[in-house]
C-alpha cells in the first residue's frame, strides 16, 4: 500500500526527470554521421560511425626551456647528420642518447626556428622602458642580424613602459633569428620579447 501522503507526489508529471544522451566530440572529429539506427524492445541501440577529417598543420613558437628533452636531442641528431659528422642515423642517435624510433617519429616535427624562417615576415612584440635611445639600440640589433624592418608600432608610454610591435623580413643574409630575439631580450630596458605572428 502506498502512503496517502506520498502517492499524490508520485502522480505529478514533473517528478520523473527526462533523460538525454550527450556526446562529447573532440574538435578533431568534425564529421560525425549516425548510421543504421535500430530500436529493439529491450532498449535503443545506436551505431555511430565517426570519421576524422585530416588535421590542419599548426605551428607553435616555444622557448627552448619548454621543449621536451627528446625533441632537443632529435634536433642535435639532425645537425650531426647534416654536418656529415656521422654517417648513419644509428650513429647520430647513439651520440645524443635517443632511440631510432624516437628520431624517425619526430624528425619532421621539430627544427630550429631560423631554419624555417627564410623569406618570411615575423612580427615581434615586447615592452620597453621609456628611455632615450633605447629604441635605436633595439633597431640596431635587428640591423646587425641582417633582418629588414618593415613596420614599427609604439604605444604611448604608461608608467614608464611602452608596448611595441616590429615586423621584420627574414632575408637570405639574415643571421640566426632566434639568436636575434635572445639578444634583444638581454638588452637592458627591453622586456618580454615574443613572436606574435609569422607569415
Amino acid at each position: 500500500m502506498w502512503d496517502s501522503k506520498i502517492l499524490p507526489i508520485l502522480q505529478k508529471k514533473d517528478v520523473a526527470p527526462k533523460t538525454s544522451l550527450c556526446y562529447n566530440i573532440p574538435q578533431r572529429q568534425t564529421n560525425v554521421r549516425a548510421k543504421n539506427t535500430k530500436q529493439s524492445h529491450k532498449g535503443h541501440n545506436r551505431k555511430v560511425q565517426v570519421s576524422k577529417m585530416p588535421e590542419s598543420t599548426k605551428y607553435f613558437v616555444v622557448k627552448k626551456k619548454a621543449v621536451p628533452e627528446v625533441l632537443l636531442k632529435v634536433v642535435e641528431a639532425k645537425k650531426l647528420i647534416e654536418s656529415e659528422k656521422v654517417l648513419t642515423v644509428q650513429e647520430a642517435v647513439d651520440q645524443v642518447g635517443i632511440s631510432r624510433s624516437s628520431f624517425y617519429k619526430y624528425q619532421d616535427d621539430i627544427f630550429p626556428f631560423h631554419d624555417n624562417a627564410l623569406g618570411t615576415t615575423i612580427t615581434l612584440t615586447f615592452q620597453m622602458d621609456d628611455e632615450p635611445g633605447l629604441l635605436s639600440d633595439v633597431l640596431k640589433i635587428i640591423a646587425e642580424f641582417g633582418a629588414n624592418i618593415l613596420t614599427i608600432h609604439q604605444s604611448i608610454p604608461i608608467n614608464g613602459l611602452a608596448s611595441l610591435s616590429i615586423s621584420v623580413q627574414v632575408l637570405p643574409t639574415t643571421s640566426d633569428v632566434s639568436k636575434m630575439i635572445e639578444t634583444m631580450e638581454t638588452q637592458k630596458g627591453v622586456h618580454h620579447v615574443k613572436v606574435l605572428a609569422k607569415e
